[in-house]
């Protein structure tokens, strides 16, 4: 097993208890900007025994054979976008083909929302046109090849305003020079990709929640999310 494999499995057990395999576990994507709420959402749903909960690998993220390869691209997004989106891709798929214990799996964004920070940095010229060749062509085989099905599609949809006092408030060192601009820029772009649908395909059926709302407001809306999973649609899966 690589040095990856064996983080990813360690960074998984510690979500999960594994009982049998489930071939097929029905799958869910939580999507959003940073700061909409997606981990507030993924600890809501780690109360289950019956669920795996994935959060988004941002630890290996952090430590690449010991470079914080997160807060490179922050502080130098010219320079290391493409080799910090193709490890991001890379981990998100192992995550997608992760066989799961239980008969439901909840996941932090998505090899798919992948495709939106390429689109960003495209359009913000923060990728050589070679570079987004060598990404998309890797996505685009990954789509064809890989075995990832997801089920439901959660946005968490919240105002650009709102994420960065969220952001400001949590005060992770990688985010300190994430501008409210760019924010913008994500905001757009999943809202182009999950709202309007007009961006590229959409795998799932797409579940829009008001993310701006209270904590307290969230957390209802989370309940009836969960009876959306675990009811008719969650009888589904294989």
């Amino acid at each position: 097993m690589t040095s990856l494999g064996k983080s990813l499995f360690l960074l998984i057990k510690m979500t999960t208890s594994v009982c049998k395999l489930y071939k097929r576990p029905f799958t869910v994507c939580i999507e959003g900007n940073i700061g909409s709420g997606k981990t507030t959402f993924l600890s809501h749903f780690k109360q289950f025994n019956n669920t795996t909960v994935l959060q988004e690998p941002v630890e290996l993220w952090r430590n690449v054979a010991g470079t914080n390869l997160l807060e490179l691209m922050y502080t130098n997004p010219k320079r290391y976008s493409f080799l910090f989106q193709s490890y991001v891709q890379l981990t998100m798929l192992q995550l997608h083909t992760y066989e799961s214990g239980m008969p439901y799996k909840i996941m932090e964004r998505s090899v798919f929302s992948s495709r939106c920070f390429i689109e960003n940095m495209k359009r913000s010229k923060l990728l050589q046109d070679v570079e987004v060749v060598v990404l998309e062509d890797w996505y685009d085989w990954c789509m064809q090849n890989a075995n990832i099905v997801t089920d439901l599609i959660i946005y968490l949809r919240t105002s650009p305003d709102v994420v960065y006092q969220r952001m400001k408030t949590r005060a992770r060192k990688e985010e300190n020079c994430v501008s409210l601009e760019y924010l913008q820029q994500i905001h757009n772009i999943h809202d182009e990709w999950l709202y309007h649908q007009t961006l590229f395909s959409v795998s799932a059926p797409v579940l829009i929640i008001d993310g701006n709302k209270s904590l307290q407001e969230m957390v209802a809306q989370f309940e009836n999310c969960k009876d959306l999973i675990f009811g008719k649609k969650g009888e589904k899966r294989n």
